[in-house]
């Protein structure tokens, strides 16, 4: 047993099946995915059905596909693609073992948000499972990323406390009206689903134009994210005066189920992405000694 690993709760499933559908922001291909329950330590996996073999691709920060923008994890040369809004949810409600079974690559886009899952999830509720949960106490600084663009884990100062706090600080510059957001919470599901889990995606009109002309998000249209013209959003209302930095927040959130343990410490984050998160979740199971996709059974 490795000694950074503590074990305060009993790991949680779904109680029953639950089911989300729409499309896929980049392939613009319609999904529906399936939240299925999960035996004890078998953590979460994704299923593809539409697949002759019904190809499984564990949550492991190991197995993360290095795309831009989104979290994309393969196996096998085998993918499912921008994870992160259904693992936030997941990783706010503290459901530890489930399957995803989906009928394509991409997970649904919905509003660009995670309150679709996280309907999904109170439609059919959580159960508890035999064996502990584990959770990994951070016990040293870590910091990945440069000047720029960071993500840094830091320990409690009572290294028995639990819990995760995170702090993320977003800077779009002057000449957007995006401009600068920061936002802190300490993680639990209340807090989620009442502060971060209706955040949506957003762009920039500029970025939005970009990926068109390259053959992307061609069926996603204003009212399903939020695009960020020279005056603020097109054709949509924010739902939060800083809904870009919560949403970056769930995004965090997200990035963090790649660990497949627990965390408690605090996270600190500016202007972090995709990979950045990822990066660290790997560092600090390397710095604590787990360097394999067994960390997901920890």
């Amino acid at each position: 047993m490795n000694e950074h690993f503590y074990y305060h709760r009993q790991q949680q499933t779904v109680a029953a099946c639950a089911s989300v559908q729409g499309f896929g922001y980049w392939s613009g291909q319609d999904v529906r995915i399936e939240l299925r329950p999960a035996p004890a330590n078998s953590g979460i996996t994704f299923v593809r059905e539409d697949l002759n073999n019904f190809h499984r691709i564990p949550v492991s920060a190991y197995n993360r596909d290095d795309v831009p923008r989104r979290t994309n994890i393969a196996r096998y040369g085998v993918r499912v693609e921008m994870v992160e809004h259904v693992l936030a949810a997941l990783n706010a409600h503290n459901v530890d073992n489930c399957e995803i079974w989906t009928n394509a690559a991409e997970m649904p886009g919905c509003d660009g948000s995670s309150i679709a899952f996280v309907d999904a999830i109170a439609s059919v509720g959580v159960v508890q499972q035999h064996l502990k949960r584990a959770c990994l106490h951070i016990r040293h600084n870590l910091r990945v990323g440069d000047d720029e663009c960071w993500i840094e884990a830091h320990p409690h100062s009572d290294p028995e406390q639990c819990g995760l706090n995170i702090r993320y600080s977003l800077d779009y510059g002057t000449d957007t009206v995006i401009g600068q957001q920061n936002y802190d919470m300490s993680l639990s599901a209340e807090t989620f689903d009442s502060e971060l889990a209706t955040a949506r995606t957003f762009v920039l009109e500029r970025e939005a134009n970009y990926l068109r002309s390259q053959g992307l998000g061609l069926r996603v249209s204003t009212h399903d994210l939020i695009v960020f013209g020279q005056d603020g959003p097109i054709d949509n209302n924010l739902r939060f005066r800083d809904e870009c930095v919560r949403h970056k927040t769930l995004d965090v959130i997200g990035d963090l189920a790649l660990a497949g343990c627990d965390l408690a410490g605090n996270i600190i984050a500016h202007k972090s992405g995709h990979f950045l998160n990822a990066e660290l979740v790997k560092s600090l199971l390397i710095e604590h000694g787990v360097h394999t996709e067994l960390a997901r059974c920890a």
